[in-house]
């Protein structure tokens, strides 16, 4: 028999078996087939260029925060790396903690939602009987760890909560009964909280985090228009009536009249100083005890004043291209939980960039928000950088292109 007539006939037994056969193709010893790996293939799946985004500005947000906090640190602390030396730290946990949860099927958070919206209730009451901090109830101490604000887990327990019943519920999301009643409830309780505190910033981002979530889950108009009011009416009630009008009037009278706000004041001198492209890394002026606390809310201040508009639009546009990425990955994902609840994890990011930037331009009232992977705050951004992993676990069986 030939060698031709040999090969026709492997060829033949190979197509009834619905595969093809090589002759010139190396022959193995073992019988198995071996897979060729492909790193970021559907078992290690992780999005590269959203992780690669959250790493950037991790390391964009720690340079920052050491620049704009050694002054401080040396002047309270007597030791110009005490902020610096707790956030890297922190961030080092987040990164780790943030790849874990990646490997964590987020399916499982399904069973997590109604607890980490109990807790997170139960945290909100309980930081009201907590000592004042500049002269409002938001932190808890943690002794050596520093101080946590439960408004942090509040965030994320609406997104979770509110992803997990309009999965459950997507068919009859255009009723009262099921697409609007237990969201305003829940929105209700937690804003009232909130507003006792009080932090209006924190109760403006829960607000339009469910408001978007609902209107993506399927709410008909009409619902939609009632749940806002609904929400706009309570809260404005409760600021009429719990003793905090002059809380807000205060910042309202400050925000009409910047120059009469010394935070305010400074952060404007800092922004109009840094000009086109800065003074410089390590070279402002303004956070030499002039700021206050520059490392925390105020931080893009000295971002502007250091690397002036165009390294202040950078890091927008990395703002930008990151919410981007963890919508796309959102919008790819296999079911209707993993699309709302990596949308909004990935909008809270979004608005609180928006906000903190809006806060600092004196574009709104000084509402007191962070700016995620830059202001100052361990335990805020050991959870931010979880939340960063549950996208990223998403992004695993996501069928967004990940390379």
């Amino acid at each position: 028999m030939t060698d031709q007539s040999v090969a026709g006939r492997r060829n033949n037994s190979a197509s009834s078996k619905g595969l093809s056969y090589d002759e010139n193709r190396p022959r193995r010893r073992s019988g198995r087939v071996r897979k060729k790996f492909k790193a970021f293939s559907v078992r290690f799946g992780m999005d590269l260029p959203f992780f690669l985004l959250v790493l950037v500005l991790v390391v964009i947000g720690l340079v920052m925060m050491f620049s704009a906090s050694y002054a401080n640190a040396s002047y309270y602390f007597g030791d110009s790396y005490y902020f610096i030396k707790r956030q890297a730290a922190f961030a080092a946990v987040g990164i780790a903690v943030m790849i874990g949860v990646s490997y964590f099927d987020y399916h499982h958070f399904h069973k997590f939602a109604i607890p980490v919206l109990l807790i997170s209730f139960a945290m909100l009451a309980l930081v009201l009987v907590m000592p004042e901090i500049k002269k409002v109830h938001r932190w808890i101490s943690l002794g050596a760890l520093g101080q946590f604000q439960p408004s942090e887990i509040a965030k994320f327990a609406i997104v979770l909560v509110f992803a997990h019943l309009i999965s459950l519920n997507f068919s009859r999301m255009g009723t009262f009964r099921y697409g609007v009643l237990p969201y305003v409830i829940i929105l209700a309780i937690t804003a009232a909280l909130l507003l006792m505190e009080p932090h209006v910033s924190a109760t403006v981002i829960i607000l339009i985090l469910g408001a978007v979530m609902l209107f993506i889950g399927g709410v008909k108009f009409r619902w939609f228009a009632v749940a806002i009011g609904i929400a706009g009416a309570g809260m404005a009630y409760l600021i009429a009536f719990s003793g905090k009008v002059g809380y807000a009037s205060g910042r309202i009278a400050g925000w009409l009249d910047p120059l009469s706000t010394w935070q305010t004041r400074q952060s404007l001198y800092a922004i109009g100083s840094g000009g086109l492209l800065g003074l410089g890394l390590g070279q402002s002026r303004q956070k030499y005890l002039y700021l206050p606390e520059p490392q925390n809310d105020f931080i893009f201040a000295i971002v502007c004043e250091e690397l002036g508009f165009i390294g202040a639009l950078v890091i927008i546009i990395l703002f930008a291209m990151l919410v981007w990425r963890g919508i796309t990955i959102s919008l790819h994902a296999q079911d209707k939980f993993g699309m709302l609840l990596g949308i909004g994890i990935t909008l809270q990011v979004g608005l609180q960039v928006v906000l903190n930037i809006a806060v600092v331009t004196n574009t709104i009232p000084n509402t007191g928000i962070s700016l995620p992977f830059f202001s100052y705050g361990g335990t805020s951004l050991v959870i931010l950088l979880a939340e960063m992993g549950i996208v990223l676990s998403i992004s695993r069986t996501s069928s967004v292109e990940k390379t």
